[in-house]
């Protein structure tokens, strides 16, 4: 990726810390206590091994992987909410443009309608911009 461009302006601000993704071995287990225990309700199953939970204004995934692949940790990323593809977009070009911020990836739509892109942190944490329907129009205080 070419980065010696102008640095793109530094897009309108996130809307808050409101998607988080774990990998887990046991997917049903988790799905339920996330239920039945925590309140969420299910708000997009992809497949037999991913699924989506929310509060309502927020969205929490749940990726199956085996023993082996679960790398110790179950953590996998996090998301920035944005309000709508364009600003997605925004901040792809301003991301790309630095030096400094590792671009994982191109902007992608998924089959729920959200679109995302990847990035790092200098800590190597992977942060996902994305912009999800279900809960990038809602207003927060």
């Amino acid at each position: 990726m070419d980065r010696s461009r102008v640095m793109t302006e530094r897009p309108s601000a996130f809307r808050g810390i409101r998607h988080v993704a774990f990998r887990v071995t046991n997917l049903e287990e988790c799905e339920e206590f996330y239920k039945d225990v925590m309140g969420m309700e299910l708000l997009y199953r992809a497949n037999e091994n991913l699924v989506y939970l929310t509060c309502g204004n927020d969205n929490l995934s749940l990726a199956r992987v085996d023993e082996a692949s679960s790398r110790g940790s179950t953590f996998d990323h996090y998301g920035f909410i944005v309000e709508d593809k364009e600003t997605l977009d925004a901040w792809h070009a301003y991301f790309s443009s630095r030096d400094d911020v590792p671009v994982m990836d191109e902007p992608h739509d998924h089959a729920d309608g959200a679109r995302s892109f990847h990035i790092k942190d200098p800590a190597g944490n992977v942060i996902q911009p994305i912009y999800h329907p279900a809960i990038s129009a809602q207003q927060f205080s």
